[in-house]
């Protein structure tokens, strides 16, 4: 027998929280029986519920163990927090000028949107960009999730990439998003006590305790906020960039992307979803505050006991002091928090790529199916993007290509919110425009995107602004054209 990289024990607790959280799942959402509460929870689902379940949907295994290597690596410190900061004022300005949008009819996705500013097929296309960044991007979210796994349990890869995509479609597939919802609420628990856990016994272990831990983290650097340059070394967060990067970026996830607009659809109305929208910010900001602040102490941790690993890549650190530094029990626990940081992303994209297929890129003989028939329909797709998801974290481990390109793609997997946002804002500022045009602007984003990401070093975190700006200004223009041609031949 291959012996298992950690206690029994841990192993025991982890397979009890990821068994009894599939459980739990199916208990809360059982009763759904019709897609709209398989898709929206009946629209009754409480504001303070949908602000967590929005967290825990963006905040996956990736966030959990690489933010910590921000602050843990030399020269690291919390400048990473000028992004969070970007994040709030996007959110701001989803609620102020697109979350109104979603509340003037009764939508049922994101995308519906665009079907009376723009008409069928340009929903459609943006719907199939939706579909394959989210199934591309989260593939590889369980391919990392997965070989953390594999690398605690001793386990095939393909075995671990089975348990957490079964774990996770079964509640997703029986209980709908009422289900995902109240699972995202207890995997933000679980997630959070987890790393307050791990940051307190880096304090409690270090022999001058939190006044060490402070001493360290202010001569190294470590406590380092803002930097006010204009112009910064490429790569390199300042204020400015984080503040505009973080701001577009926020708005293109949680203005354009069903991921997250499937969450507001769900309140009661659009008051509830504005609260539940403002507030996520701030959370996320404190959020990441304490996984920087965990990062700062596994360096002094490491200097203090173990100065080889100080050196360890900074998306090592969090892992190997889990599996190397903890006590049996605490450890299990921790690394239970690691996978449902991946749980409840995986179980909100499977749900909201099947509301997507099924309702704005699906065949126009489905909405004539009785409800009966569409809500199997639904369940199917969740399944047949599950399994999407895995065959793309599998080849992604076969290929040996993931370790190289995974950050790359998932910047990438995100750029399709940065194009569709661009055609939400010509929505917003110009209403009608023909479908055409509106195709054309979005096809000119994602090449440009695309040559970009493969001719260019420029961080993944401007593709937002860079796809927002040329599927929105192709489009307008494109418009001001078309309509000025008319123009001149009504003249002539």
């Amino acid at each position: 027998m291959v012996p298992l990289a950690i206690h029994p024990i841990d192993v025991a607790i982890i397979a009890i929280y990821i068994v009894g959280t599939t459980l739990l799942g199916v208990w809360l959402g059982k009763g759904g029986n019709s897609t709209k509460e398989f898709f929206l929870g009946s629209k009754d689902l409480p504001t303070w519920a949908l602000l967590l379940s929005i967290v825990a949907t963006e905040t996956s295994t990736v966030t959990f163990l690489s933010v910590p290597g921000l602050a843990f690596r030399a020269g690291g410190n919390l400048d990473f927090l000028q992004l969070a900061l970007g994040y709030i004022v996007g959110r701001v300005l989803v609620l102020v000028f697109l979350l109104p949008l979603y509340f003037r009819n009764e939508n049922a996705t994101a995308y519906e949107v665009f079907q009376r500013s723009f008409g069928s097929s340009t929903r459609r296309l943006a719907s199939f960009f939706f579909l394959i960044a989210r199934t591309l991007g989260d593939g590889l979210r369980l391919f990392l999730t997965a070989l953390a796994l594999q690398q605690v349990m001793q386990l095939p890869f393909e075995v671990s990439v089975a348990i957490i995509a079964v774990a996770t479609a079964i509640y997703a597939l029986l209980g709908g998003v009422r289900s995902v919802v109240w699972n995202d609420c207890l995997q933000f628990g679980v997630y959070m006590a987890g790393a307050l856990i791990a940051l307190v016994v880096i304090l409690v272990r270090l022999p001058g305790g939190a006044e060490q831990y402070v001493q360290f983290a202010s001569e190294t650097g470590r406590l380092q906020l803002f930097d006010l340059q204009w112009f910064a070394a490429p790569g390199h967060l300042t204020l400015w960039s984080g503040l505009l990067g973080g701001a577009m970026l926020s708005l293109a996830t949680h203005g354009a992307d069903q991921l997250i607009v499937q969450r507001y659809l769900c309140a009661k109305d659009q008051r509830s979803a504005g609260w539940a929208l403002f507030w996520s910010g701030p959370i996320v900001f404190a959020q990441f505050a304490l996984f920087l602040a965990i990062g700062a102490g596994l360096a002094c941790y490491f200097t203090e006991f173990d100065p080889a690993k100080v050196n360890l890549p900074g998306d090592q650190a969090l892992a190997t002091f889990i599996v190397g530094e903890l006590p049996v029990g605490i450890r299990g626990i921790i690394l239970a928090a690691v996978f449902a940081a991946a749980m409840s992303t995986l179980s909100s994209s499977v749900n909201s790529s099947s509301s997507s297929l099924l309702q704005d890129l699906g065949l126009s003989t489905w909405n004539n199916l009785s409800e009966q028939r569409r809500l199997r329909l639904a369940r199917l797709l969740t399944l047949l993007f599950t399994l999407a998801q895995a065959v793309v974290a599998v080849v992604a481990y076969r290929g040996h290509f993931a370790d190289t390109v995974v950050n790359q793609a998932l910047a990438i997997a995100g750029f399709s919110a940065g194009l569709l946002l661009g055609l939400f804002l010509v929505a917003l500022i110009k209403g009608r425009v023909s479908s055409v045009l509106a195709n054309v602007g979005l096809l000119t984003g994602a090449a440009v995107i695309a040559l970009v990401a493969s001719r260019t070093s420029i961080s993944g975190y401007w593709y937002s602004l860079i796809g927002c700006g040329t599927s929105f200004g192709v489009t307008v223009l494109l418009s001001y054209l078309v309509s000025r041609r008319v123009d001149i031949s009504e003249e002539e």
